[in-house]
């Protein structure tokens, strides 16, 4: 059956709301509904007490429908509306309380959906809210003769599980701005270096272009005249022309060793917003291209986990040259213990085999994780004279992270 235009449009997500930040996360915009099977107790409250009856199927069947209404809207709705939908459950409780006690579910429903939908505040300006709507219960219930536990009870539940939640959106929140953070870092990190590679293009092909083409003019005019002297413009011109292929290509050499660059940048950013001090040596320059883009990956792979698994507080990256090879160290200080490829090392064994060379892992159970990455070089690149024969660490004794991605 074809849903109308408007109904849908009715019930598509704000782009300002919870369920579209569940969309940008990779979930359904539903995903939060899974949270109506708490208000079962709706249906089972009579149980507790006196038993189902008119009244209670009556107001059922009128109050429901209602909230699950004003539940759908506080996903939907912008943020700034949002609010209004979880205090009308609570509202609706209150009013109802007198005759239909199965309705708190919608004031802790209200009280919780309170804190989801809205935008983003700090736990402190919630805390007052549901002190607030707590207050205005516990005056209801009072009113109306609820025994006292009930005043108890209510409000520990709202203020538990409200807590609970605010602390799971502003993980997920915080783990959102992280990865945008590091999606940043990535792009101004391309944009820096096509910016580099056009001034550097422009710089050195703008002279060398206008050289060879008045190389080339000159040796037409002297053909038939100089037939020697045209020979030799012509030599020229094909000199200029390799040396600017030459300069052409050191111009772009790099822009491998700026995505490792980058990487590092950005799995201390990844770290340090985990309360993990990363210390980290710069790339050497010079990296070839292949080299660099898979060691980019496996920095990518292993901040990632460690900053998910390694309850460490201190990592080492470090890059160190040796004859014929590229040296890489990472240490973090977690939890080590691990004895078995999961799928985040397996995947950096293989990145690291593609390029002809191995990865080793030292993780005794509560004394460290090292890993130890060595590629050969097929030749030795300028940038990475200086650094032969030079010792990554002094082996330090850090914990491990579980490397189980």
């Amino acid at each position: 059956m074809k849903v109308p235009a408007g109904l849908r449009h009715r019930f598509t997500p704000d782009a300002d709301s919870s369920a579209a930040d569940s969309i940008r996360r990779g979930k359904s915009p539903w995903t939060d509904c899974v949270h109506l099977l708490w208000s079962l107790w709706v249906f089972l409250t009579p149980l507790l007490g006196g038993g189902y009856d008119l009244r209670w199927a009556g107001l059922t069947l009128l109050s429901y429908p209602i909230f699950l209404w004003l539940y759908a809207r506080t996903l939907i709705a912008p943020r700034r509306d949002g609010w209004r939908y979880a205090l009308g459950m609570s509202a609706m409780s209150l009013l109802l309380l007198r005759w239909y006690p199965a309705g708190l579910s919608y004031f802790i429903f209200g009280c919780v959906m309170l804190r989801v939908s809205a935008s983003r505040s700090s736990l402190r300006h919630y805390l007052l809210q549901l002190l607030a709507m707590n207050a205005v219960y516990v005056a209801v219930a009072v009113w109306i003769g609820y025994p006292p536990q009930m005043w108890i009870w209510v409000p520990a539940m709202t203020l538990i599980i409200g807590i609970i939640i605010n602390v799971e959106r502003s993980s997920e929140e915080k783990d959102a701005a992280l990865a945008l953070s590091h999606e940043e870092v990535r792009r101004l990190a391309a944009t820096a270096e096509r910016e580099r590679i056009g001034r550097d293009l422009h710089d050195l092909l703008g002279h060398t272009l206008s050289l060879i083409t008045l190389k080339l003019e000159l040796a037409r005019k002297l053909s038939d005249r100089d037939p020697d002297a045209s020979r030799r413009e012509l030599a020229d011109a094909e000199r200029v022309a390799r040396s600017a292929l030459a300069e052409v290509r050191c111009a772009v050499t790099g822009i491998r060793s700026t995505d490792l660059a980058a990487e590092l940048a950005s799995a201390r950013l990844m770290l340090e917003c985990s309360q993990v001090h990363l210390d980290y040596r710069p790339p050497p320059a010079g990296i070839p291209p292949d080299i660099a883009r898979g060691l980019s990956l496996v920095l990518r792979e292993a901040a990632t986990n460690i900053t998910r698994h390694a309850h460490a507080g201190h990592v080492q990256m470090l890059f160190a040259r040796e004859p014929g090879v590229l040296q890489l160290t990472i240490a973090d200080d977690g939890r080590g213990g691990v004895n078995a490829d999961g799928n985040g090392l397996a995947g950096m064994r293989t990145r690291v085999r593609e390029l002809g060379g191995t990865l080793s892992i030292e993780s005794p159970r509560g004394h460290g994780t090292r890993l130890l990455v060595r590629v050969p070089l097929d030749e030795v690149s300028p940038g990475l004279d200086g650094q032969a024969g030079e010792d990554p660490s002094p082996r330090p004794r850090l914990d491990g992270a579980a490397w189980q991605a």
